[in-house]
């Protein structure tokens, strides 16, 4: 069988890449179970255990923490030290999920990377396409937007067209045991979403309190650290001011946190570098698209201008609220991805 016939599958202890893995078995493929010990509990690793076993398939356990802490957990820090928000979804797969394991993927003989994402990969020209899912709610395009030709070559999303219904219903029927586990809904290593308190146990370090300011520069009350806020937040704040107000802003060097009503978050435009791109190797002339600024968010029309040293300068039709500095902004062309980059 050639390589390209033998899959790994990237594993994660869930019910998408469980089904993956079913469904890419079903279409002849030999294939390797693999999961990539990360920052996830051993129950996870032994749920995808289970499954490979169940399917007879060969299962490797692949020790990733060092490189999952180099590339993911401390650019997090950087990052939200730097003022910046940063995506570690978007990170992970970049450097993980498309990075380490393809090369992991070559040691064992497959020639063919299988991953739970809900979206899709076609061939135009020469070119892979990256394409959403065929149910919008489900579509995770815009966590794969940074990804490059070379990592879209050898991929493969099973789950493109399916419902999440479907795709249980599916494990239910091969009783697989992660049929009913429910979905991870916050960053693997920050459970419960106080990614604050993981900056404080990851750094040792205490982030010291500052002023809050209103757009006027006048200092209206004291945060707890610069870094606890971000961009668009209203809760939290403490500030009792008459009327709402939101974080518009911060001064990592001074320590203060601007905030203002939610009307002063609203822009029309952003620079973003890093770029990958999907029809074509680098934009070259202004391009009208659609355009979103984080995973939920309707695609907005914009077009988007080629800028020095690779940049690519995104101005939307209409305002926009909260875009982050740190995010990936990604644009589409109908269901195709056209290109992703961060927003600086």
């Amino acid at each position: 069988m050639s390589s390209e016939k033998k899959a790994l599958i990237a594993m994660s202890g869930g019910v998408d890449s469980s089904v993956a893995a079913f469904l890419t078995m079903s279409e002849g493929y030999e294939c390797v179970g693999g999961t990539m010990h990360l920052y996830q509990p051993a129950q996870e690793i032994e749920d995808a255990r289970a499954v490979a076993r169940r399917l007879g398939m060969e299962f490797h356990i692949f020790d990733c923490q060092a490189l999952f802490r180099e590339q993911v957990l401390e650019k997090f820090v950087r990052c939200y030290e730097a003022g910046l928000t940063p995506n570690p979804c978007v990170d992970c797969n970049r450097h993980l999920k498309f990075g380490a394991f393809p090369q992991m993927a070559q040691t064992l003989g497959c020639g063919t990377i299988v991953t739970g994402h809900y979206a899709s990969v076609t061939a135009n020209n020469g070119r892979y396409l990256l394409k959403k899912a065929a149910v919008p709610q489900k579509d995770q395009s815009y966590f794969l937007a940074t990804l490059t030709q070379e990592q879209l070559s050898r991929v493969r999303f099973p789950l493109g067209a399916l419902t999440k219904e479907e795709v249980r219903e599916i494990a239910a029927q091969q009783g697989f045991l992660t049929a009913k586990k429910k979905d991870s809904q916050d960053i693997c290593f920050v459970p419960n979403g106080d990614y604050v308190t993981f900056l404080r146990q990851f750094t040792g370090r205490e982030y010291a309190c500052g002023d809050f300011l209103d757009l006027s520069g006048q200092t209206v009350g004291q945060h707890q650290g610069a870094v606890a806020y971000t961009l668009g937040q209203r809760k939290g704040l403490g500030l009792a001011m008459g009327t709402p107000v939101y974080v518009c802003g911060k001064d990592m060097k001074k320590n203060t946190v601007t905030v203002g009503p939610n009307e002063a978050l609203y822009s029309t435009e952003l620079i973003a570098g890093d770029w990958s791109w999907f029809p074509f190797p680098s934009l070259t002339s202004p391009l009208r698209c659609l355009a979103k600024t984080r995973s939920r968010q309707l695609e907005q029309p914009a077009t988007a201008y080629p800028e020095e040293n690779g940049k690519v300068r995104v101005v939307f039709d209409e305002p926009q609220r909260a875009i982050t500095p740190g995010q990936i902004v990604a644009l589409y062309d109908g269901d195709t991805v056209i290109g992703g980059g961060t927003i600086e």
